[in-house]
């Protein structure tokens, strides 16, 4: 608890010298794909192998592509002092007239993370907002110029020279129905997010969720992100999910504590380092950024273990107190860019529980294994779990980016000879082609291959999970995925894209060494327990920013054990998914 106490105080000592960050929801695919986009056209350069990235972040890369583009959105006051978006005829680079409206409509949500620079630029007083909002809809009176309830994006904005507030709904509904029946998920909820000055930043998010049926439990195949569920009595769960932090920055680091879900690892279809399936968890982050060649982020989280601890727990009243095991998790990762567009990143984490908060792992640069055996006297049974990463991004050839992803359990050099023998590791490589035959057509490849074993472990309360959802792909241990993707942008907000997915899943096998398994001998998927061999059409158009409708169509062919997905989607369906969201 002291040490707790006193990560607080130091972080909340940072802040007086920090600024302004603020996370951005991971599930805010649109942005991040638009961001993506960029980088590929090098217009940006980008670290994507970390997510979530920082609002302020996002409007820097926003206004780095307006400047690359000759793309102008000086103000031309007429009757009021909002500014009008102009679009310049001749940008550095020839973006498509989908991609120039692309880029603006998205620099109109981050207008808040605009600097003082732009207050001077625009020529407006210092003591007024720095910038006005091109809003559709301005509810407020025109005098109070640093407020506006405005529809796009929607929500209510305040700003003035020492404190920004946005104020924002979340709501959406999804309807699936196929031949085996139908469910629904609908949710509600509100988001807020500032800064004070520029030495703090602040957001919340939480957001209640029905369910008909659950669509993503933890021993489920499927991206959707899970939930800690209560179940209902006709067969629905509830739930809820909060998000939140509070961030420090200078110009070349950020400290932070946050609730949040992380996503690590280069990918189109499913991280395999953190794919952000898992609840929201408690963590401290810090990021550094001190030179253009050199990019480090570190966590330190507090994790569920989901594992009973009977010494602690306890009656009372007639009642008997659960108490779970301590869990927690440290993470790294070094990102190198030595040439412009290509990013080689190495990372480590480990997970240890059945102890008070170690500050050993609080150490950011540690090679976090050989700190823990020095410590657990190269004892198994007393140490903890740790993991080896690799990520090679490169977008060195302009409108393509190469990636390869590689999660590393446990690794002996001596079973690369040996045919039998598997060594504990998941691979990911792929490529994004954009603009490919056309402009605003994009094609995406991507393989994953994840050996048995790679994210278990025979001690409960350190598996690389919290909740009892992995933390790693979403198909977990012993599987492999091919997925296609092809996409088309006709016209601003709208995406159609049309994908192809083949996974499998292979037998799940106890993992103890002292039971007499081989666990470095079990064959990768010797034995299909599930397949799914699908194809899937889809569109989104995003009306304001943050709000989307949604059209789905899937073919899909689902074999094997039926406990790895909702029961409806089993065999062989053609399942109609549509709905819409507003907020994040």
């Amino acid at each position: 608890m002291k040490g707790f106490l006193l990560i607080i105080s130091l972080t909340l000592l940072s802040s007086i010298t920090f600024g302004q960050v603020v996370y951005e929801d991971i599930n805010n695919s649109a942005i991040y794909e638009f961001l993506d986009e960029l980088a590929n056209l090098k217009i940006i350069t980008l670290n994507s192998a970390v997510k979530p990235y920082s609002r302020k972040f996002i409007a820097e890369k926003l206004r780095q592509a307006q400047k690359a583009c000759n793309l102008s959105n000086l103000p031309t006051y007429q009757n009021t002092n909002l500014p009008t978006y102009q679009l310049t005829n001749l940008p550095a680079y020839q973006l498509t007239t989908r991609q120039k409206k692309e880029l603006l409509f998205y620099l109109q949500d981050f207008q808040l993370e605009r600097n003082g620079a732009d207050t001077v630029a625009v020529g407006e007083r210092q003591d007024q907002l720095a910038e006005g909002y091109k809003y559709k809809l301005e509810l407020l009176s025109r005098k109070q110029q640093s407020m506006a309830l405005a529809l796009n994006p929607l929500g209510l904005h305040y700003r003035d020279r020492l404190f920004t507030f946005s104020l924002r709904p979340i709501l959406g509904l999804q309807y699936m129905v196929n031949e085996n029946g139908s469910a629904f998920h609908r949710w509600w909820g509100g988001s807020i997010f500032g800064y004070i000055g520029s030495n703090f930043g602040f957001y919340a998010n939480l957001r209640d969720n029905n369910e008909s049926v659950p669509l993503a439990k933890p021993e489920y195949f499927t991206e959707a992100q899970g939930g800690v569920y209560k179940y209902r009595d006709d067969g629905g769960v509830d739930y809820s999910e909060m998000r939140g932090g509070i961030v420090g920055s200078v110009n070349w680091g950020s400290l932070g504590i946050m609730l949040d879900r992380v996503a690590w690892g280069e990918n189109y279809h499913g991280a395999n380092i953190f794919s952000g399936k898992a609840p929201a968890f408690p963590y401290i982050q810090l990021h550094l950024n001190p030179v253009k060649w050199f990019d480090f982020n570190y966590i330190h989280g507090w994790l569920n273990s989901n594992v009973i601890d009977s010494g602690r727990s306890y009656y009372t009243n007639g009642e008997y107190r659960e108490v779970f095991r301590n869990k927690f998790m440290a993470a790294n990762m070094f990102t190198f860019i030595p040439w412009k567009g290509l990013n080689l990143s190495i990372g480590n984490s480990i997970i240890y529980s059945d102890s008070d908060l170690n500050p050993l792992y609080f150490i950011p640069f540690l090679f976090f294994n050989a700190a823990d055996a020095i410590k657990n006297n190269y004892s198994n049974n007393a140490g903890s779990n740790s993991q080896l990463f690799f990520n090679i991004s490169s977008r060195q050839i302009r409108r393509l980016h190469l990636y390869i992803s590689f999660f590393i359990d446990e690794w002996k050099s001596s079973r690369l000879l040996k045919p039998d023998y598997n060594n504990f590791t998941s691979l990911k490589a792929g490529f994004s082609f954009s603009d490919l035959f056309h402009k605003n057509i994009s094609v995406t490849a991507e393989y994953t291959r994840t050996q048995p074993m790679t994210y278990l472990h025979y001690i409960p309360s350190t598996t690389f999970a919290s909740n009892d959802y992995s933390l790693g792909n979403y198909l977990r241990e012993n599987s492999q995925e091919i997925y296609f993707m092809v996409s088309w942008r006709p016209l601003r907000g709208l995406l159609l894209s049309a994908s192809w997915t083949n996974a499998m899943h292979g037998d799940d096998v106890p993992y103890n060494y002292n039971a007499g398994y081989m666990v470095d001998m079990i064959p990768f998927i010797k034995n299909k327990t599930w397949q799914n061999n699908s194809f899937e059409f889809s569109s989104r158009y995003e009306f304001v920013n943050n709000g989307y409708f949604f059209l789905q169509f899937t073919n899909g062919n689902r074999k094997g054990d039926v406990g790895f997905q909702p029961e409806f989607m089993h065999g062989q369906t053609n399942t109609l998914s549509t709905g819409i969201n507003v907020g994040f």
